[in-house]
C-alpha cells in the first residue's frame, strides 16, 4: 500500500509537471489537463516518492514533477509491480503498462546531475476506471481485478 504525495500535470510535453491540488483521472485518456494523456500506454506515469527524495538529498535540484510523474507515491515499490497489475487509486484502477522507459533526449535534471531516474523507477498505466486522485489518497493493488 503507497500514499500520493504529489499530483502533477503540465500542458506542454517537454515541460516539467506542477503540482496540483486533485487531478481527475479520465477512462482511456490519464490526467485531464496533462498533455501526455490520450489513447495510448503510458497515460499516467508514477514515481517512487522516496527515489525523488533520495535524488533530491544527493542535491539534484528537482520538485514535485519534475521527473515528469503526474503520480508521486510513498511506500511503494512501484517498480517492482509487473506488467498488468491493478492499482486502486481512490476510486480510480489504474494498469501498469510499462517499467521504466528509454530517454530519447537528455532531459534538463539528466544534463545537471548526470543522470535520472524516471527510465529506471518510473512506471506508466493506463486508465481503466476514471475518478478524483489527490494529496494524501491510499494507492493499493486491486486484486479483484488480476484477470484483466
Amino acid at each position: 500500500m503507497g500514499i500520493i504525495k504529489a499530483v502533477c500535470i503540465s500542458e506542454k510535453k517537454g515541460t516539467p509537471k506542477k503540482p496540483v491540488a486533485a487531478g481527475e483521472l479520465v477512462e482511456g485518456f490519464g490526467l485531464r489537463g496533462d498533455a501526455h494523456g490520450g489513447s495510448w500506454h503510458r497515460q499516467v506515469s508514477l514515481l517512487s516518492y522516496e527515489k525523488a527524495e533520495d535524488f533530491r538529498n544527493a542535491g539534484a535540484p528537482v520538485a514535485d514533477g519534475s521527473f515528469g510523474e503526474n503520480l508521486l507515491v510513498s511506500g511503494m515499490d512501484l517498480k517492482s509491480l509487473p506488467v498488468g497489475t491493478v492499482l486502486k487509486c481512490g476510486n480510480a484502477l489504474l494498469q501498469v503498462t510499462q517499467i521504466g522507459k528509454e530517454c530519447h533526449s537528455r532531459c534538463v535534471i539528466g544534463q545537471t546531475m548526470g543522470r535520472c531516474i524516471m527510465p529506471e523507477e518510473g512506471i506508466f498505466a493506463r486508465v481503466l476506471r476514471g475518478g478524483i486522485v489527490r494529496n494524501g489518497d491510499v494507492v493499493d493493488i486491486d486484486r479483484s481485478q488480476e484477470l484483466l
